[in-house]
């Protein structure tokens, strides 16, 4: 309990700075430690509410992880993405990428020999480059935020994962002065997730990532402890 109230005083902080993104899994730094990564994470198809259409986006990140005790860290990234909206009644809008960045949270509540259940909040927002149809500017920003709840268990060197989220993503559409907020399909908030860390080392290791029923999406991503 006492790490739960902790954890939600934290993310309650960090609320106030900003706003489905990778899990990260359930590897985690020890307390004073440090993981470093590259990781591309690609929205196939994310529907948006009152049939505004669908979202797709890729973007890549470096990634920096702290932990802040033994059983709670804090994950930062920073990079490049880019948009692509589809209206229902008009062709896709291309956003070029731009810089993205993202932050997030993760709670170690159970750890058993080669077993951890891990609660998290993540959040990533792109902000590409303006772009132009027909004379007339358009802008967007992508916000994707999350809670996670995994579960894995250490199998032959490998670390599955699995879990369920739930996940809103909101596009900002501006239309030269105009600007509206069009927020993911609420009645599909609720997603799975399937992930595995693959040692390529002593401390390096390759996380992939499946997200689904919420989203389509997946995560790759190399990192390293340090």
């Amino acid at each position: 309990m006492r790490r739960l109230i902790l954890f939600c005083a934290a993310f309650h902080l960090f609320l106030t700075a900003a706003f489905a993104a990778p899990c990260y899994g359930t590897k985690m730094p020890e307390k004073g430690g440090f993981f470093g990564g590259a990781q591309t994470h690609v929205i196939l198809k994310r529907y948006l509410e009152d049939g505004h259409g669908k979202v797709r986006s890729s973007q890549q990140f470096l990634l920096l992880s702290y932990g802040i005790t033994g059983w709670l860290s804090l994950d930062l990234k920073g990079g490049a993405g880019n948009i692509k909206q589809r209206p229902i009644t008009s062709g896709e809008i291309d956003y070029s990428s731009s810089f993205a960045g993202g932050y997030g949270l993760r709670l170690k509540v159970y750890e058993a020999q080669k077993s951890a259940v891990v609660f998290g909040f993540q959040h990533i927002s792109v902000h590409p480059q303006k772009t132009h149809l027909g004379g007339t500017k358009h802008a967007a920003i992508l916000d994707d935020w999350q809670f996670s709840l995994l579960a894995s268990h250490g199998v032959g060197g490998l670390l599955p994962y699995a879990g369920v989220k739930w996940s809103r993503l909101d596009y900002i559409h501006k239309v030269e002065e105009d600007r509206k907020r069009r927020m993911s399909d609420l009645t599909k908030d609720i997603g799975v997730v399937i992930g595995c860390d693959v040692p390529l080392g002593q401390k390096i290791w390759l996380n992939l990532e499946g997200q689904f029923l919420d989203t389509q999406a997946f995560a790759v991503s190399l990192n390293f402890g340090f």
